[in-house]
């Protein structure tokens, strides 16, 4: 039974657990997903979390491995690369995912975090539906989520809008990161924001406009209007997210 020591979860990675997170018997939330000779899944289920009933997703997989220089040879499961960025993400306080229970047996592993009650993704909000300061209100809190992952040279990789879920508040909105996966360090923050930059303009295309985008990029450099550096760097991101698109 293998499980990083460094962090304490709330529910102790013993053989008894993942036995019977591994044995449950529910309805798939996400049917399994097959790929070069293992598979994934997950199912929603309800555990008592710190003495309260939390909704949790499980995810358990068999035979997927992916490989690092670390792990160069045999490899780790992808879910525990999965939990290892998201407490690296915990630690400098960027929003995403609570990790409840992690561990990994042989060839299986499982990976249980605490639902995003309350949240939806950014691909399933209608932008219609927002008044302009809300819209505005939204952008900005996003940029901000995006400056702080990149200032620790975080590179998402896989920048989707249902890969950012969102909550909104009285006055404010909420935002977190999942699918951490394939998190990566960059040597250069520029090298993380020009790649997370195009992805997610690239999927925002339909649903943001050039203003939205404009916004989106002042909030996320703290300039009110650009400097010559930074309309190079846009027209950059612009030639990039067109030339991905064709």
């Amino acid at each position: 039974m293998q499980t990083p020591t460094e962090f304490k979860l709330p529910i102790p990675a013993s053989p008894e657990n993942f036995d019977f997170f591994w044995n449950l018997d529910c309805d798939w939330f996400e049917p399994p997903n097959y790929r070069r000779g293992g598979w994934s899944g997950v199912i929603q289920y309800q555990l008592p979390v710190a003495g309260e009933a939390s909704d949790v997703f499980i995810k358990r997989q068999e035979n997927h491995i992916t490989r690092n220089l670390r792990h160069c040879i045999r490899g780790i499961p992808t879910f525990q690369r999965e939990y290892n960025n998201i407490q690296r993400l915990r630690q400098h306080q960027i929003p995403t995912l609570e990790p409840i229970f992690f561990a990994a047996h042989r060839t299986k592993a499982i990976l249980i975090t605490k639902s995003l009650t309350g949240y939806q993704s950014l691909e399933d909000l209608s932008p219609e539906h927002l008044s302009l300061r809300e819209r505005h209100s939204l952008i900005i809190e996003i940029a901000k989520l995006l400056r702080q992952l990149h200032s620790h040279h975080f590179q998402h990789n896989c920048l989707y809008p249902k890969h950012i879920f969102i909550r909104q508040q009285p006055d404010h909105w909420e935002a977190k990161l999942i699918d951490l996966e394939k998190l990566r360090k960059r040597l250069f923050k520029k090298q993380a924001m020009v790649r997370d930059f195009s992805t997610l303009s690239r999927h925002l295309a339909n649903a943001w406009s050039t203003a939205d985008r404009m916004r989106f990029f002042k909030a996320y450099l703290g300039e009110t209007k650009l400097s010559e550096k930074s309309k190079r760097t846009w027209r950059q991101l612009t030639k990039k997210m067109l030339q991905k698109r064709r």
